[in-house]
């Protein structure tokens, strides 16, 4: 094994994602600043944000600093698409998205998780040794051969999305249900052209089958030298029905580009070969700058031969990273109950889009003094998009919850905060979800440990 994750393979697929990593990245950003900074306004240091448990100190700034973080993170997705001083640009990259993710617990998207996984191992990846700034301005740099791993690494990620997605679609719900595609489906039949189609129920179980059969197949027919194309077709024709019906940002675009590498990294040659025949001018530029790479590089050994103990540090550290993603999915079997219910799990297991859920309720908060009582309802406060959030999962009720004691204590007050909640899950009956009698505010999270004031769906 130690072998073969070292034995040179072509830099091609990596250059090609670290393209489209950059652009990926830098659209991404935009929109986030054109619609949840500009329109939004949702990182408003005078708005209440949810945090993510560990990370409450990552904070919103001012105007015009927030602005200014958000151009800056874009500059950087740009600067790591062209190789622009690559390792300084890739960590500080990865550092701007992270902080962006965790800025808001109620916009998380498995493809926001999944990137700032790509953009830590894109940091320390050697993806700026070609068709790079960097190369540009240093031959010495150039290399046409990286150890296997350090391409290997991506699409790995991606086969675990696919996997715990797949299996995460063996519920009933979804087999002998078709829930929640059915509601969502429905919701879309306005759409142009295609929205009569979707919202037939045929097409929601068509979907549903479907979705499943992809999720655990691609990453074995992309393993298949055999199956690979039709696998591939396979996955552009299902992320563009995703693209098509769901809004889903990036992820689609993101899924195909790594689903890419699994073919043989040297392919992005014949894409080249494609355009050096159709092009004179690239033809005879290419030749040239090929040659003043070949003539730099000549006689030094390749980067990752020498024998520096951090190469084998960092190797270790993304063998961890493989362990991590492969058992943090599973973290959700650790709680009783069903994690689409109870939430607790849910985040970082690749459940994507498997739950449509309804929820409405009230804070009561309880002087402990003078016996009061005042009824609070968060709408006053959160934006819409929190709002619908906030009743449907229990970390968000517990921290909104501990904000109304903070204030209460900022004011003198002792208070106990109850919460009064009633959800439905695809399309079943509103039932309790918060233990009414559960005074919140004595209530600490556990990211292990079940929390008994989560009441059992019945």
């Amino acid at each position: 094994m130690k072998t073969w994750l070292w034995q040179p393979v072509d830099i091609a697929s990596l250059v090609f994602f670290r393209i489209v990593f950059g652009v990926l990245g830098f659209a991404d950003l935009m929109g986030g600043f054109a619609y949840y900074h500009l329109w939004v306004d949702a990182f408003n240091p005078q708005k209440f944000q949810f945090r993510y448990y560990g990370f409450e100190w990552v904070t919103v700034f001012p105007e015009p600093f927030m602005s200014l973080f958000f151009l800056i993170g874009m500059g950087l997705a740009l600067a790591v698409a062209f190789g622009w001083r690559y390792r300084i640009t890739a960590p500080l990259f990865a550092c701007f998205f992270s902080y962006y993710f965790l800025l808001e617990k109620a916009h998380y998207l498995n493809h926001g998780y999944l990137f700032c996984w790509i953009s830590w191992v894109m940091a320390f990846l050697p993806a700026w040794r070609a068709w790079s700034v960097d190369v540009w301005r240093k031959p010495t740099e150039f290399t046409a051969q990286i150890p296997r791993w350090t391409w290997a690494i991506l699409p790995f990620l991606m086969g675990v999305v696919y996997f715990f997605g797949g299996i995460a679609k063996l519920n009933a719900d979804w087999l002998l249900a078709a829930m929640p595609l059915k509601l969502w489906l429905r919701s879309k039949a306005d759409l142009f052209l295609i929205g009569p189609l979707l919202a037939q129920e045929a097409t929601a179980w068509i979907m549903a089958w479907t979705g499943a059969l992809f999720d655990l197949s691609i990453t074995f027919l992309m393993l298949n030298r055999r199956t690979r194309k039709f696998g591939f077709a396979f996955a552009i024709a299902f992320h563009l029905t995703n693209h098509l019906v769901f809004n889903i940002g990036i992820f689609p675009y993101l899924s195909v580009a790594l689903t890419a590498l699994f073919f043989p990294p040297e392919w992005p040659h014949k894409l080249m070969d494609y355009v050096r025949s159709r092009w004179a001018k690239a033809e005879k530029w290419y030749q040239s700058w090929q040659q003043r790479l070949q003539e730099s590089a000549l006689n030094q050994p390749a980067f990752w031969q020498n024998d520096f103990g951090y190469r084998r540090a960092l190797l270790l550290s993304f063998g961890a990273l493989v362990v991590v993603h492969s058992l943090l999915p599973l973290r959700h079997w650790w709680f009783p109950g069903d994690v689409a219910w109870t939430e607790e799990g849910h985040r970082y297991a690749w459940r994507m889009m498997l739950r449509a859920k309804q929820g409405s309720g009230h804070f009561i908060v309880k002087n402990l003094v003078t016996g009061e009582e005042e009824r609070v309802n968060p709408r006053r406060e959160l934006s819409a998009k929190q709002a619908r959030k906030l009743w449907t999962h229990p970390d968000m009720i517990l921290q909104y919850a501990h904000h109304l004691r903070d204030q209460a204590r900022a004011e003198g007050n002792d208070v106990a905060i109850f919460a009064k909640v009633k959800v439905k899950l695809n399309d079943g009956q509103y039932h309790p979800y918060i233990d009414p009698d559960a005074d919140l505010a004595k209530v600490e999270w556990s990211f292990w440990e079940a929390s008994p004031w989560i009441l059992p769906e019945k």
